[in-house]
This record gives structure tokens, C-alpha cells and sequence, in this order.
């Protein structure tokens, strides 16, 4: 089959196969979509609202729809794979080209992904990767990545000894087996006198903040703390302060804390010296190139492995599913490498939580 190239609005000049474009077929019922002036209506699904990287992202969606000629429709499952399920109906009726969503349970979603194919409605994931199941495309950050950057900046500041904890997501997502695998597989192998405390939170706060707790009564000399997520942020940090740990990175009794997402509030308190580092997951790209991918699949475009003119890579993750793996940072109050890790400064500028209007 010949290779051409085509150049998309927002993804550059990327390969593409030659095929026939995807029909996207709209369902009949009582609420059909109407469109503005013919543009294409999109569903898209918020998974959750309970943390500022998520608002973010809701935040994020109208504009880039706007740019890209878009017409949005948008559901919330609050991370509830039945209410995803059942969100994936009302998109169906109401005729949607498209579908974006972030299913947090990733091993279950197979089922609604057939009945979206078999409506010939596109899908593009963000966030998180089904395990089975075919997609258009999956947009996301390589989340084995965010574990390792965290393990090197807390084997760097430790001296490569210690105690560390790792409040873990859900391991039900595969970004909760990748961060915690990433994070495990690097410390085995660059700092194994570090002892890992791996406490599993389902992404809930509290439940983190409790586990901290006790691992910090048990162990009163751990120094360091990797949360898979910021919804974990406020419990950590009030649980530090109860324990009276709270303090400057020059105190010895400074706890080192690594977060995970880049929000407004992390970067902040880097500067602060609350916490220490982040990684900084894109949520106004996910946003961007969520939409822009469904644009393309609409539009009968297809893609194949290599580089993107956006500083990332689409790569084959597996048979016939394809991931852009965008670019997330190391943040840190210096902006220096870590075990071989390079880091941006806290107010970098480029980073989208500096930038949330």
C-alpha cells in the first residue's frame, strides 16, 4: 500500500496510510445533535472533577474545540465505568462523530469500545489506555516514565538510602500499574538500599493520607514521598504538618515529596518549598490533541508510527492500537538533572500550569 504524508492543523506533517475514510454513522433518537453552521459534534467524557488536574482539563476542552471546528457534547462518569457505559449510550443517540474519553478503569471498557466501533464511531482515549479494546488513537504521556523521574529524583536526594513511600493510584488503570512498575523497576535497579513502601489509594486523598500516616508511625524515618496523583496533595501536606515534618528542604527533618500532574497548586508550593518536585502531565494538550486526533479520524486520516512535529512519538503499543506519548517534565525548584534526569525550574513558562488562565 503507498505512504503519503499529511500535514493536520495542530499534529504537523505525520505519516498516513492511504485508506479509505471512517464513516461515522450518527444514532437515531429522541434528542438527535443539531449542528452549528456543519460542524462535527464530538462527545466527550470528563472522568472526574475531584482535582485540579482534572477541572483543568474540563477547562481546556471548549477552546480547542472552538479552534478546531468542533461541536461538543459532554457527559461526566466520575470515575464509574458503568456510568462511562451508560454516557456512551446518550453519545450514540445523539449522533456524535467522535468520541473522547479517559476510562480509569481500564480493564473493563472492552465491551463499550465494540459497541462504539460497531456504531462505526471513532474513539480516541486520553490519560489512559484500554487494556483490550481498539481505539483511533490513545493520547497520553509514557506514565512508566513519571514513576521512573520520581524514583531518580528521590534516589538523587537521598543519597541513594533510605526509606521512601509511594502512594500508589488504582491499579485497575494501567497508569496506576505503570507509574508503581516504573517506579519499582528503577529503584531495584539503581537504588536498592532504598526501601519502598508501595501503598495502594484508588486515587482517593483520603485514603493516601491515611496510609501515609500509618507507614510514618511505623517508620518515623522515612524521607521521601512519591504520590502517583495530586488528588493526594492537601493529605500528604497535612499530614507532614501534624507529624511536623512540614519544612524547608535545608531542615534534617525535611520529608522529600514528588507529586504527579504539574497543576497551579504543585508548582507553587515548589517554589515554596512545600514539596519538591512534580511531573508535569500535559492537561491542555491532552485536551488539544484528544480533539485533534478525532478531527483527523472523522476526516478519514490515519497515522503510523515516528516522531511528531509536537515533541512526541507515536508508538505502537499494540497490535494495531497507537498512542502519541506527549511530553511530560521533571518540575523542580532548580531546574537541574536529577540521576541523569533533566528538570524544567517551577515558573518555567512553558509549563500549562503557569499558564491556566
Amino acid at each position: 500500500m503507498k505512504t503519503r504524508w499529511i500535514r493536520y492543523p495542530g499534529l504537523g506533517a505525520v505519516t498516513a496510510l492511504a485508506v479509505t475514510a471512517l464513516s461515522a454513522c450518527g444514532g437515531s433518537g429522541a434528542d438527535p445533535v443539531r449542528h452549528t453552521d456543519g460542524a462535527p459534534v464530538v462527545g466527550v467524557d470528563y472522568p472526574r472533577s475531584d482535582s485540579d488536574f482534572w477541572n483543568a482539563y474540563i477547562k481546556y476542552n471548549p477552546g480547542f474545540a472552538k479552534q478546531l471546528g468542533l461541536e461538543l457534547r459532554t457527559t461526566r462518569s466520575q470515575n464509574d465505568v458503568a456510568q462511562l457505559a451508560a454516557n456512551v449510550q446518550t453519545f450514540i443517540i445523539q449522533g456524535v462523530k467522535g468520541v473522547a474519553m479517559a476510562p480509569q478503569d481500564t480493564a473493563v471498557i472492552a465491551p463499550t469500545l465494540r459497541q462504539l466501533a460497531a456504531q462505526k464511531i471513532p474513539v480516541v482515549t486520553l490519560d489512559t489506555r484500554p487494556d483490550r479494546g481498539a481505539v483511533y488513537m490513545v493520547v497520553r504521556a509514557d506514565n512508566r516514565a513519571y514513576g521512573e523521574k520520581a524514583c531518580r529524583f528521590l534516589g538523587a536526594k537521598l543519597g541513594g538510602k533510605g526509606k521512601v513511600v509511594m502512594l500508589e493510584g488504582d491499579l485497575a488503570s494501567i497508569n496506576g500499574r505503570d507509574r508503581t512498575e516504573g517506579f519499582n523497576a528503577c529503584m531495584k535497579k539503581n537504588y536498592p538500599k532504598i526501601k519502598v513502601f508501595g501503598e495502594a489509594t484508588n486515587w482517593d486523598g483520603a485514603v493516601a493520607a491515611q496510609k501515609l500516616q500509618t507507614d510514618l508511625t511505623a517508620h518515623p524515618d522515612i524521607k521521601g514521598v512519591y504520590m502517583q496523583a495530586s488528588v493526594a496533595l492537601s493529605g500528604t501536606l497535612h499530614v507532614l504538618n501534624q507529624q511536623r515534618l512540614l519544612v524547608g528542604p535545608k531542615d534534617r527533618r525535611h520529608v522529600f515529596v514528588v507529586s504527579n500532574d504539574g497543576t497551579p497548586r504543585e508548582l507553587k508550593y515548589i517554589a515554596e518549598g512545600k514539596i519538591d518536585a512534580t511531573v508535569s502531565q500535559p492537561a491542555d494538550l491532552y485536551a488539544k490533541y484528544a480533539l485533534s486526533y478525532l478531527k483527523a479520524a472523522i476526516e478519514g486520516k490515519t497515522f503510523k508510527p515516528g516522531r511528531t512535529d509536537h515533541d512526541s512519538r507515536i508508538v505502537e503499543v499494540r497490535h494495531g492500537v497507537l498512542e502519541d506519548q506527549l511530553s511530560a517534565p521533571l518540575v523542580t525548584a532548580d531546574g537541574a538533572s536529577y540521576g541523569r534526569v533533566p528538570s524544567l525550574k517551577s515558573d518555567d513558562t512553558s509549563l500549562w500550569g503557569n499558564n491556566l488562565g
